[in-house]
């Protein structure tokens, strides 16, 4: 039986309705040994990030045979006919340079099973979960997920900010739980960070880890910290980069051009939060002092809130810090 710390019992009481500990305490009392292999894949949302996540299964079960099969969920059908042609695109390109063949494509889309039936993940062994970065979202749908999927199914997120631990409580099965943030995009980036909590089943962990290994991606270890290894490094520089130039101490361009001709960095602060979406950027910090205001490298610039009320949101809008023509950044913004 999975024995969990103190402070994860702890957190669990005081977080959670008696109804929920008690369907915990059910669950872990029963608990059942986690699979050593992760046969049949779910995954849930097939948007930016989802659609790369099945596709890159995809590919790996159909070289390897990792996976029997692939259940692609969406809850509409106009989203998951989008899924499926921006796989089918991705795979038709890949064609096209002859990285793959005809027979190879039609094998790789064979593997993935498009559905708007949540009932098809029941009996899946890992589901991992791309939709929006709305906890109560999230956490409706672990709620529900838990009480639908065999005992065994481990549940993955793709969130990039989020609590896991909040997450895995609502699921009803907080020892099967991971986080497993993938990057944009998808088929090209090899990191994956995979996250524990206070609550993971050591073995789901390492089987995750290994799993992320057999997709052909790389994985780092980290708990449940505030936007994991990444965005916990990243996203505090963008922001010291817009509070240096709120307060004029330099430029847009001066500040840019130090970061990549003195650290040695591909882009420059505020030229990536222009690129990531100065939207996306505000979001994550502005969750972080919500959930811990006394964290004080947690602030959110004024600036960067008025830029986004004005609808200036960087590369997505065509001006926020620079000018933007689609991909191609202009001259700084005055």
């Amino acid at each position: 039986m999975t024995l969990f710390s103190a402070s994860a019992l702890r957190r669990l009481a005081d977080t959670s309705s008696s109804s929920n500990l008690i369907h915990f305490a059910r669950r872990h009392l029963s608990s059942t040994t986690p699979v050593s292999n992760f046969d049949k894949l779910g995954c849930i949302g097939l948007g930016l990030m989802g659609h790369g996540i099945a596709q890159t299964a995809a590919t790996a079960a159909a070289k390897d045979n990792i996976h029997s099969s692939i259940i692609a969920y969406e809850t509409d059908q106009k989203f998951l006919d989008s899924g499926r042609d921006r796989i089918q695109k991705s795979v038709d390109k890949l064609v096209s340079k002859e990285k793959l063949t005809s027979s190879q494509a039609d094998e790789l889309m064979g593997k993935i099973t498009f559905t708007t039936d949540r009932d098809a993940l029941n009996d899946t062994d890992l589901i991992v979960e791309a939709i929006i970065e709305n906890m109560d979202l999230k956490k409706q749908l672990y709620s529900d997920l838990g009480k639908q999927c065999k005992p065994e199914t481990v549940f993955a997120s793709n969130t990039s900010s989020l609590s896991i631990t909040k997450m895995a409580e609502a699921s009803g099965r907080p020892d099967k739980f991971v986080g497993v943030h993938f990057f944009n995009p998808v088929q090209i980036m090899k990191l994956v960070e995979v996250i524990r909590t206070d609550y993971t089943d050591p073995t789901v962990f390492d089987n995750t880890v290994k799993w992320v290994d057999q997709i052909g991606k790389v994985a780092v270890k980290c708990g449940d910290t505030p936007g994991f290894i990444v965005n916990r490094l990243l996203v505090p520089n963008l922001i010291q980069a817009v509070l240096m130039l709120e307060r004029g101490d330099a430029t847009t361009h001066d500040i840019d051009i130090s970061m990549q001709l003195g650290a040695g960095n591909p882009m420059g602060p505020l030229h990536l939060a222009d690129y990531i979406g100065l939207d996306t950027c505000l979001f994550i910090m502005q969750g972080w002092v919500n959930d811990f205001p006394d964290e004080r490298a947690f602030v959110v610039p004024e600036m960067l809130k008025d830029k986004v009320a004005k609808g200036e949101l960087g590369r997505k809008s065509g001006k926020g810090f620079y000018d933007w023509n689609g991909d191609r950044r202009g001259d700084p913004v005055e």
